[in-house]
């Protein structure tokens, strides 16, 4: 038998190809139950990880999301979603899959087996840097050689996975293994695999730009105000935290060219909006360093 757990037949499954619709669906509810657990049983090492990019980022670091398949196009969809939440770089946060754009939609499932590809696809990877592998089952090959290629330049691994007798479980710097049991569909690590990845990129990067002053409170005080809805966001949020009406929150946006923070001290200090800018770079950005700075006056 496979030693890959995602490959197992699930017990509790075996009947569903002739069970009522619903029960399928309740059978499915009844698996992805687990999924939370699963991660729960590794926030300690998620949060070792969220310290460890935080730590990376202050250095001038880059996160990057290496995998096949469906874990390399989670990878690439939290990786896309950092500019736009938090106004970074797009090159602060990269997500590569093994076959390249293509693969996003199409499968190519060869890729997976290429250790070449994988030392290719990060020779960008510099010591500051942080390497997030991704596997459900942690054997590509394709992830072998990024972790082969970041050891060479000592760059920092992480190994997110669900089988902690994997390849990248051994050779990563940290792992981070959701044991989330077979799937209903026996091998088709879409499913509880896949949810359980989703769920701890999303804690990475989240927590990681919390760290480096990314939110405040838990607003999302960074967001590109990019059309009618984030606009709306942006004025309740300066509206919320300086405690003025939507009017004056709007009127100073205006002035700032959408920035959030850039409003919320102006108004909060008086200052003009260069000045705003200024005492905000003095502070890294980092909102809540001003504010309890202004307080305190």
């Amino acid at each position: 038998m496979s030693d890959i757990i995602t490959e197992y037949r699930n017990e509790n499954t075996k009947d569903i190809d002739i069970l009522p619709t619903i029960e399928i669906v309740r059978k499915m509810n009844e698996e992805d139950k687990l999924v939370a657990l699963a991660v729960e049983e590794e926030t300690e090492n998620i949060a070792k990880a969220i310290d460890l990019i935080a730590k990376q980022f202050l250095r001038g670091g880059r996160l990057f999301y290496f995998g096949s398949g469906t874990s390399g196009r989670l990878g690439v969809l939290d990786a896309s979603e950092c500019p736009p939440t938090f106004s970074v770089s797009p090159e602060l946060v990269q997500g590569f899959i093994s076959g390249g754009d293509k693969a996003l939609r199409h499968s190519i499932e060869g890729a997976e087996d290429n250790f070449d590809l994988g030392y290719e696809d990060s020779k960008s990877l510099e010591e500051q840097d942080v390497a997030v592998v991704i596997s459900a089952s942690g054997n590509p090959k394709y992830l072998q050689g990024v972790l082969k290629r970041a050891e060479e330049v000592n760059c920092k691994t992480i190994g997110v996975t669900c089988n902690s007798k994997g390849k990248i479980a051994e050779e990563a710097g940290l792992v981070i293994c959701a044991e989330v049991g077979p799937e209903v569909i026996a091998g088709s690590s879409r499913l509880k695999a896949g949810t359980a990845q989703k769920m701890i990129l999303n804690m990475l990067t989240t927590g990681a730009m919390i760290k480096i002053g990314k939110t405040y409170e838990n607003f999302m005080i960074d967001l590109k105000a990019t059309n009618e809805k984030l606009k709306d966001r942006a004025i309740r949020i300066v509206a919320q935290i300086a405690d003025v009406p939507h009017s004056e929150a709007l009127a100073t946006l205006l002035k700032c060219d959408w920035e959030i923070k850039t409003a919320i001290i102006s108004i909060k200090m008086n200052i003009s909006i260069d000045k705003a800018r200024q005492e905000l770079k003095k502070q890294g950005g980092v909102l809540r360093k001003l504010l309890h700075m202004s307080q305190a006056v």
